[in-house]
């Protein structure tokens, strides 16, 4: 009766609290001889009371905001579940990207129709071919949002396209920058548009231990600038990048190779004898092509010495060519780090599982296109 009373604390009338007290009262005070019938008339007297009633709706809801709450702060102090919005830290993970037909958009289930094949591997099919007589290549039109895509018309002769992807990614999957004309129902694309890589982004650590050398890492961007402009108005809240260096190490990019010279140390190595992580950076295999350097604003990207400050952390994107990173707003405070990226749950792909396990496809990355690199297309 009083843990009842005690639940429900914030619905009893005090007329009410103080009748529940006059039962216990009257329970407790009864003689030993005489317990049971006081039980029975307790019991009596405790079921008359105009009491709320909680019917099942009432506690299944109850259930569940309880459930929700636990769920919201396992979510805010251990997982954080994150979309990666952009190609910057391809091929390790992908942002929104497209995938041609031959590529693997099966991962481990093999081909499946139609709606299960959206819903499994986050695709949408692009599949164009130019109606009517020999068009001839116009421009891009940047449309408008879809549900999970963005589209723009393609134009060529007097026919318009409607494609998922912004411009420059349409350019890349047609490839309609490089030829001049299309002939009757030739095909213009053929694959997948798909959804950036859902993963946890896992917190505690940063808590107990600092972050390392090679970690990928979600940050928030308040406070960092580029160009006299808030990233955080330019771009997005969070960022995700590869850490490079920590503080009081000096470094460089020289001829598309990034140097560090480690705090205490006085001899400049390159990054990939530092961390074998960085090794696959370094292949120019599916897609990666190093740290580019003459890009962005700070020096070290153009060969001078740069020194990080105390408590921040240089970061850069696996696919350096389209990263906007430290090389553009610089180290990253310790402060605005949010945690480690730790598993990938979706879509399905080669990259689903622990984030970072897998070597460089082995293919040339060759030229970049207006967005990404053409093995990208494959993954």
């Amino acid at each position: 009766m009083r843990s009842r009373c005690r639940a429900e604390d914030d619905l009893l009338s005090p007329a009410l609290h103080s009748r529940i007290e006059e039962v216990i009262c009257e329970l407790q005070q009864a003689p030993l001889d005489a317990v049971d019938e006081a039980i029975k008339k307790a019991q009596t007297d405790f079921a008359a009371l105009p009491l709320p009633k909680r019917g099942k709706l009432y506690t299944f809801l109850d259930l569940v905001a309880v459930v929700g709450a636990v769920a919201f702060g396992l979510r805010g102090l251990f997982f954080q579940p994150f979309q990666i919005p952009t190609g910057s830290m391809q091929p390790t993970l992908f942002g929104i990207h497209y995938q041609q037909s031959e590529g693997n958009v099966n991962g481990g289930f093999g081909k499946v129709p139609g709606i299960l094949h959206n819903l499994i591997y986050g695709t949408t099919r692009v599949y164009e071919t130019h109606r009517g007589s020999e068009g001839y290549f116009q421009h891009i039109i940047e449309s408008y949002a879809g549900r999970i895509f963005e589209y723009s018309e393609l134009i060529i002769g007097n026919n318009r396209y409607r494609l998922p992807g912004n411009p420059r990614q349409v350019a890349d999957y047609t490839g309609v920058l490089d030829r001049e004309s299309f002939s009757p129902d030739e095909v213009i694309c053929d694959g997948y548009m798909t959804v950036g890589d859902h993963l946890f982004v896992e917190r505690v650590s940063m808590y107990i231990s600092e972050p390392e050398r090679g970690d990928i890492i979600v940050f928030n961007t308040e406070g960092l600038m580029v160009s006299g402009q808030k990233l955080t108005d330019i771009g997005g809240y969070y960022y995700i990048k590869r850490l490079a260096a920590l503080p009081g190490d000096t470094v460089k990019i020289v001829d598309n190779q990034l140097y560090v010279r480690p705090a205490g140390e006085s001899e400049f190595q390159r990054i990939q004898d530092l961390d074998p992580r960085f090794a696959k950076v370094y292949s120019m295999q599916g897609g990666y092509q190093g740290h580019l350097g003459n890009m962005g604003e700070y020096g070290f990207a153009s060969g001078e010495e740069y020194t990080i400050a105390p408590d921040h952390y240089l970061m850069l994107g696996d696919n350096s060519n389209f990263s906007m990173d430290s090389r553009y707003f610089g180290p990253v405070p310790r402060k605005n780090l949010v945690g480690r990226a730790w598993f990938v749950f979706y879509p399905f792909s080669r990259r689903t599982g622990w984030v970072d396990r897998h070597d460089a496809l082995p293919m040339p990355t060759g030229e970049a296109g207006e967005s990404t690199f053409r093995p990208m297309f494959l993954q």
